[in-house]
């Protein structure tokens, strides 16, 4: 096994390549999360998994509230099913939580006092009026003689969701807003921790993997013995084999089907395929041609699982997107990433333009 065929077998788990999901849902119940710090971007992380990507399913599906946006497994958005929302969030809040009480009251500088009304006057303004952004919501604390800048409110909102009072509403003209969680997940599915961390461990690995368990820990913000507690639950139902000192683990019976359509794809740097792993995440530079540092540019393009170079996707009457290459590419190449660029002018409606540089 080499570190080109598991980006391979990745590109295979994570639906990238043929034969895709026949939905978002199917996408997001696979993955069990999607990071969606950027909305428009990630609903193409979700949509480009599916056979028939379509730009309004994201949106219906937050709409009936079968699918949530909030804060879970780190201090960032995520698409999650309303049905494992909250064992996720009993899981890994506790773990996420602490981060975001120090920057509220070492950064901001409030007390828990202070925090505590904050949060009081959220619920109550949610309670009130429900699908309320954050705009709206800074008129609440403007309405009651309080002021709390747009950093602040971002921090406290994040400390509301984790803490499940929270969650996201109803798209309003386009923008995320907030609802009360008890309100949009009127059902709440909890789980025993041990049945919690054998779920976690089983779906990660069989939507991501292979995997490793640091790759784990990181995505879900648990301490590795946490993880090896899943892992060992769900033992039975796992396989694993080792690359280059590392243990790498996947669903029992998977195995790598070799190259599928499409060869190329045009992802933003949030997506799963690079997010959702740490320790191993570099599978998709083999050859060491990905510059290091921190990372340029808001998209990457691969191609056979392999991070060619970045992108940057412009929108105004066609999108654009330069693309930075970190070699020369091949003709056949060049036709993948037209094709991979056309894909995804299609899913916004817009006519395309793709200019590779190198």
């Amino acid at each position: 096994m080499t570190a080109r065929e598991i980006a391979r077998w990745r590109l295979q788990n994570q639906y990238l390549s043929a034969p895709h999901a026949a939905s978002a849902m199917s996408v997001l119940d696979h993955l069990l999360a999607v990071q969606a710090e950027n909305p428009r971007q990630s609903e193409w992380a979700v949509a480009c998994r599916t056979a028939n990507p379509a730009a309004t399913e994201i949106t219906g599906l937050l709409e009936t509230g079968e699918l949530v946006r909030t804060h879970v497994l780190r201090p960032t958005w995520h698409y999650v099913k309303a049905d494992d929302v909250g064992w996720l969030l009993d899981l890994t809040a506790p773990r996420v939580l602490p981060t975001l009480f120090r920057q509220l009251t070492d950064q901001i500088g409030w007390s828990v006092a202070s925090m505590d009304r904050a949060v009081a006057v959220v619920v109550e303004a949610l309670s009130d009026r429900a699908h309320r952004d954050r705009d709206d919501l800074a008129g609440a604390f403007n309405e009651r003689g309080m002021s709390v800048d747009r950093h602040a409110l971002m921090l406290l909102l994040a400390y509301a969701e984790l803490n499940q009072l929270i969650c996201s509403g109803q798209p309003v003209n386009g923008k995320h807003t907030y609802a009360l969680f008890a309100d949009r997940v009127p059902a709440v599915r909890r789980l025993h921790r041990d049945e919690a961390l054998g779920q976690l461990a089983l779906r990660y690995f069989t939507g991501h993997g292979p995997a490793t368990e640091q790759d784990l820990a990181y995505w879900a913000t648990l301490p590795l013995g946490d993880v090896r507690k899943g892992i060992e639950s769900a033992r039975e139902q796992l396989e694993a084999f080792v690359h280059d000192g590392r243990t790498y683990w996947h669903s029992r019976g998977s195995a790598p089907f070799g190259s599928r359509e499409p060869a190329a794809h045009l992802l933003q740097i949030l997506d799963e395929m690079y997010r959702g792993y740490q320790e191993s995440r570099m599978v998709i530079d083999a050859d060491g041609l990905v510059p290091g540092g921190r990372e340029a540019g808001i998209g990457m393009a691969l191609v056979d699982g392999q991070m060619i170079g970045r992108v940057n996707r412009m929108l105004n009457s066609r999108v654009r997107f330069e693309l930075t290459s970190y070699r020369e590419l091949t003709q056949a190449e060049r036709s993948a990433l037209e094709e991979a660029a056309a894909r995804y002018g299609r899913f916004l409606g817009l006519e395309h333009d793709l200019l590779i540089r190198s």
